[in-house]
């Protein structure tokens, strides 16, 4: 059974997602990622299983529409006054925070339940908006600055992959490295 496309709607479906998603959370905090079920879920969300079906097509589906909204950062990027500092800095907390426990767990869950990879663009969407702010402030500051996608690919992707597949080789020395390399060799002026 395939699963809806998940938009973000008003109303009562926004209501029914916010209280499968915290259903979820509550249910996972409490018992354990192995003993969530959809039943078990829908009861806490006070929903019908056919509800969470139709709208997720199955437990793994639900899981990674939870994940991606974990993911959300919680608010901008600092601003500490310089691109290096700022990009240096996020890439720190973000490396962080995705490489946690948590946060490994989150990302593998957003990718197995999805099979058209929205949820993946969703998450690459939630660092380019970040990244993004971050350069707009540099533009604003006339600090030369390297495009949006010279960042995704040299600093974020290369941070991902080991996320995934190296975990026992990230530290904060890496993500510095990275950013460095990314500004020193990538870098254009700004704009006029």
């Amino acid at each position: 059974m395939g699963a809806k496309p998940k938009a973000r709607p008003g109303g009562r479906s926004a209501r029914v997602q916010q209280s499968v998603h915290q259903a979820v959370r509550e249910l996972e905090a409490e018992q354990g990622r192995a003993a969530l079920t959809v039943p078990l879920i829908a009861a806490r969300a006070d929903v019908t299983p056919s509800t969470i079906y139709r709208r997720w097509g199955d437990l793994q589906q639900l899981l990674s529409d939870v994940a991606v909204e974990r993911l959300r950062p919680e608010g901008p990027p600092a601003d500490l006054g310089n691109l290096p500092d700022d990009l240096e800095t996020w890439a720190v907390q973000w490396l962080e925070e995705m490489s946690s426990t948590a946060g490994r767990a989150y990302i593998q869950d957003a990718l197995a339940g999805d099979r058209e990879g929205s949820n993946a663009g969703q998450c690459s969407a939630y660092a380019a908006e970040q990244i993004t702010t971050l350069l707009g402030r540099a533009a604003e500051r006339g600090e030369p600055a390297p495009e949006l996608d010279v960042v995704l690919d040299h600093l974020v992707a290369p941070l991902m992959y080991r996320i995934l597949f190296r975990p026992g080789l990230l530290d904060p020395a890496y993500a510095r490295h990275l950013t460095h390399t990314t500004l020193t060799q990538l870098t254009t002026a700004p704009r006029t």
